[in-house]
């Protein structure tokens, strides 16, 4: 069914990031024109190095959230899908700098605007797990109860960018599906302190250094390898059943976060110690997705064991310590 992309223009926003440059990736191998928007606040140009020539590749310094940008950027290239994923994210960057998160209400409302006026034929916005806040009930699904009292600025945002995803498609008839991503790991994810916890955890486990839990170990979280998690983002751009859906996108199998410890452990031959901190305020303990819908949606499963997809992002990561 990706047959659809070949010879077809798609924007992606934060495609120098982590999952962003996955997906353009594959978007190329696709046959896709694909043009990158991204301000390489927190997403960087390396990643995309080997598509530098390409004629089917374009990059647009800019960020998102800025009007004259898009409207520069949808003018050029007149993208038939647009991918939303640039987002300010990560918990310590969100603990820090609270505020900076709401401007990316100004860019979701905008990117939807120019959707509608520029007859895209359909946007997929990232959503998350932390629209869920702490789980009221697990597993968590997308008809159930989300963060009525959310503590931070992030969840609030992505809520919003959820409600202008129905009211698009509902008011203007623009094709739209949010997903909501839990946590996807993979090589190129950020792994320092301002990075998500595989990578911080495998670069550590790299460098010989204890692995840092906050609490006790037994919050869980649902890990996602970034192959399964872009297979799915660009299956459910083109199928009909996911218009004007939320979807969960996860594995549907918890891990505690001091399984994962032991784990990556495990794959580093190492015999790493464990140090237990203090839980930081904005953590939340559980997080596991009702999955149903993204296989009766989308038809995809993410399949990749842990232990896969940590060995061979531990790879990944060696040979780019080795190559520095």
């Amino acid at each position: 069914m990706f047959e659809a992309y070949k010879g077809a223009s798609v924007l992606v926003t934060g495609g120098a990031g982590f999952i962003g440059s996955h997906l353009t990736d594959r978007l190329i191998e696709l046959g896709a024109k694909v043009v990158v928007l991204d301000d390489l606040s927190t997403g960087k140009r390396e990643n995309l190095s080997q598509h530098e020539g390409n004629p089917n590749f374009a990059f647009a310094h800019g960020n998102a959230n800025d009007w004259p940008t898009l409207d520069r950027v949808f003018d050029t290239h007149k993208p038939d899908y647009v991918f939303h994923l640039g987002a300010f994210c990560g918990v310590k960057r969100v603990e820090e700098r609270p505020l900076d998160v709401l401007k990316d209400i100004d860019g979701i409302r905008a990117i939807f605007e120019f959707c509608k006026d520029r007859k895209v034929k359909k946007i997929l916005y990232s959503s998350s797990s932390e629209v869920y806040g702490e789980p009221i009930s697990l597993p968590t699904h997308e008809h159930g109860p989300i963060n009525v009292s959310p503590r931070d600025p992030y969840s609030l945002v992505k809520m919003l960018g959820e409600n202008l995803t129905h009211h698009y498609y509902e008011q203007y008839g623009l094709k739209t599906v949010a997903l909501r991503f839990f946590n996807v790991y993979g090589p190129r994810q950020e792994s320092s302190p301002y990075g998500f916890v595989v990578g911080i955890f495998l670069d550590r486990a790299l460098k010989g250094e204890p692995l840092h839990i906050f609490g006790d170990g037994s919050a869980t979280r649902d890990f996602v390898f970034y192959k399964d998690n872009v297979n799915t983002i660009l299956t459910a751009m083109l199928k009909d059943t996911t218009d004007g859906q939320t979807i969960n996108v996860g594995k549907g199998i918890p891990t505690t976060i001091q399984e994962l410890a032991e784990r990556v452990a495990a794959v580093s031959g190492k015999d790493l110690k464990i140090e237990y901190l203090p839980v930081r305020k904005m953590e939340i303990k559980y997080r596991t997705p009702d999955v149903q819908r993204m296989h009766e949606l989308i038809g995809t499963k993410a399949e990749t064991t842990l232990e896969e997809g940590l060995r061979e992002t531990y790879e990944y990561m060696k040979n780019k310590h080795g190559a520095a």
